[in-house]
C-alpha cells in the first residue's frame, strides 16, 4: 500500500486502522499540497480548503467571496488534474526504484484523487506491471466538475488525461452502471467492471443496540448545498407547529454541513429539534446510524447524481432501517433502493411524496412499531466485492 506520509486531511480518523490487514506493508513519501498559499490567502478558515463545500455562486463584489473565487479559480487552472500533482514525478521516481527491489503482480489505483491514477499509469508503463484503475467517482461527468472553473484549455486537459487513464489500465473498474457506460463510450474497446460501494458487517455485528427514544431522523456525513433537501425541512417545519410532534422530533445532523443547510434548518422553526454533531470517529457513526429510526440520504440536486451510488447507502441498508432519500427518480440509488425496499427516494420538489413518507412512518412511531427492513444484501459486503476485486487481479496476474 502507498501513501502520503504528510497529506493535508480534512479529518482524521484513527478507528479505520482497524481494516488494514495484518501483514499489509505501508508505504509512506512525503507530498507537498499548495494548501498554505490557500490559508495565507485567504485566512485559516477559507472555505475552499474544506474538499466538496464548492460554491457555484456567490457575490464576487464581496471581498471574502472574490478571494474565494479567485483562489478557486488558481486552483482549477494551475493544479492539474488536482491539489496531490506534486506528488506525481516523486512517486513515481520512487516506486520505479522500489519495485526493482520489490516485485509485485498487479498495481491498482483508486481515486479520486485522480493523480494517483497517472502515478500508476507511469509506473505500469515503465515496469510493465499489470494496473487495475478504480473509480469511485467519475473523472469530467462529476457533479462539481463544471463548478470548479475551469478554461476551456483546462478542461480538454482533464478530457484528454482521462482517456489516457481509461485506456492504458488493463481493467477498469467502476461503482455503478451509469459511469461504466461512459467509460465505455469513451473507450470501446477497454474492459469496464462494476463493483460497487459496500458495508463491513463486523461494524453490524452487535445485537443490543436499541433505537434511540423519538421520532429520530438522522443524517451521516457531508451535506453541501446541492445536496440540501430543502423540501424536508419544509415539511418537518410545518409539522413541528403541532406540539407533539414537535416534542417528539429529533433532527440529528452528524458530520460537515454546509452552514447554509443549518441556517435553513433553523429557518423552518426546527432549531430546538435540531441536534449538531460534529465529525465522530467511523465505529461511533454506524451506532447513531442504528440508532435512528429514519435515515437521511441525499445524492444531491444535480443532473449527474443519477449515477451516483455512494457507500454510505449500503452502511444505511446495514442498519435495516428505513432510508429516507434525495435524488433523481430512475438514478442508482433509486433502483437500488427499490430492488432492496429498504426505502424510498425522492425528487427535490416532491412536497407530498415527502409529506405521505413522513407521515406514514410518524404513525409507525405512534402506534409503538419499530420498522425493520427485511432485504438481502449479503451481495454488498465487504467480504463479498473484495472476493471480485481478487477475481479481476486473478485474471490480470495469470495473463
Amino acid at each position: 500500500m502507498y501513501t502520503p506520509l504528510n497529506p493535508e486531511l480534512m479529518v482524521k480518523d484513527e478507528s479505520l486502522l482497524k481494516d488494514i490487514p495484518k501483514g499489509i506493508e505501508v508505504i509512506k513519501t512525503p507530498i507537498s499540497e499548495p494548501y498554505s498559499l490557500y490559508k495565507l490567502f485567504l485566512g485559516e478558515g477559507g472555505s475552499s480548503l474544506k474538499p466538496g463545500f464548492i460554491n457555484p455562486g456567490g457575490d464576487t463584489k464581496n471581498k471574502k467571496r472574490f478571494k474565494e473565487h479567485l483562489s478557486l479559480f488558481i486552483r482549477s487552472n494551475l493544479f492539474i488534474p488536482d491539489l496531490k500533482f506534486l506528488w506525481i514525478r516523486p512517486s513515481v521516481f520512487y516506486l520505479r526504484r522500489y519495485l526493482e527491489q520489490n516485485r509485485v503482480d498487479a498495481i491498482v489505483s483508486t481515486g479520486p484523487p485522480h493523480s494517483m491514477h497517472l502515478i500508476a499509469r507511469r509506473v505500469s508503463k515503465i515496469t510493465g506491471i499489470p494496473w487495475l484503475a478504480d473509480f469511485r467517482d467519475p473523472w469530467t461527468n462529476v457533479f462539481n466538475f463544471k463548478y470548479l472553473r475551469y478554461t476551456s484549455l483546462v478542461t480538454a486537459i482533464h478530457k484528454r488525461l482521462e482517456k489516457r487513464v481509461v485506456k492504458g489500465a488493463d481493467i477498469v473498474v467502476t461503482v455503478t452502471e451509469t459511469i461504466a457506460n461512459e467509460y465505455r463510450e469513451l473507450a470501446p474497446e477497454q474492459r469496464v467492471e462494476v463493483v460497487t460501494n459496500g458495508f463491513d458487517s463486523s461494524d453490524f455485528s452487535k445485537t443490543d443496540i436499541h433505537v434511540e427514544e423519538g421520532f429520530t431522523i438522522t443524517y451521516t456525513g457531508l451535506l453541501v448545498p446541492t445536496q440540501n433537501p430543502s423540501v424536508l425541512w419544509k415539511v418537518l417545519g410545518e409539522r413541528v407547529k403541532e406540539q407533539q410532534f414537535a416534542k417528539n422530533l429529533k433532527l440529528r445532523m452528524i458530520g460537515n454541513i454546509d452552514s447554509s443547510v443549518l441556517e435553513e434548518i433553523k429557518e423552518n422553526g426546527l432549531e430546538e429539534n435540531l441536534i449538531k454533531m460534529d465529525y465522530i470517529p467511523h465505529n461511533e457513526v454506524v451506532l447513531w446510524q442504528q440508532k435512528a429510526r429514519v435515515l437521511l440520504l441525499s445524492g444531491g440536486d444535480e443532473p449527474e447524481s443519477k449515477g451516483i451510488l455512494t457507500g454510505k447507502l449500503f452502511e444505511y441498508m446495514a442498519t435495516r432501517r428505513p432510508i429516507l432519500g434525495f435524488g433523481p427518480k430512475g438514478g442508482e440509488m433509486d433502483r437500488v433502493l427499490e430492488e432492496s425496499n429498504a426505502g424510498g427516494m425522492f425528487d427535490f420538489d416532491d412536497y407530498e411524496g415527502v409529506s405521505e413518507w413522513i407521515d406514514s412512518q410518524y404513525r409507525l412511531y405512534v402506534d409503538g412499531a419499530i420498522p425493520v427492513i427485511e432485504s438481502n444484501i449479503a451481495k454488498y459486503s465487504r467480504k463479498e466485492l473484495t472476493a471480485q476485486i481478487a477475481s479481476l487481479l486473478d485474471e490480470l496476474t495469470n495473463k
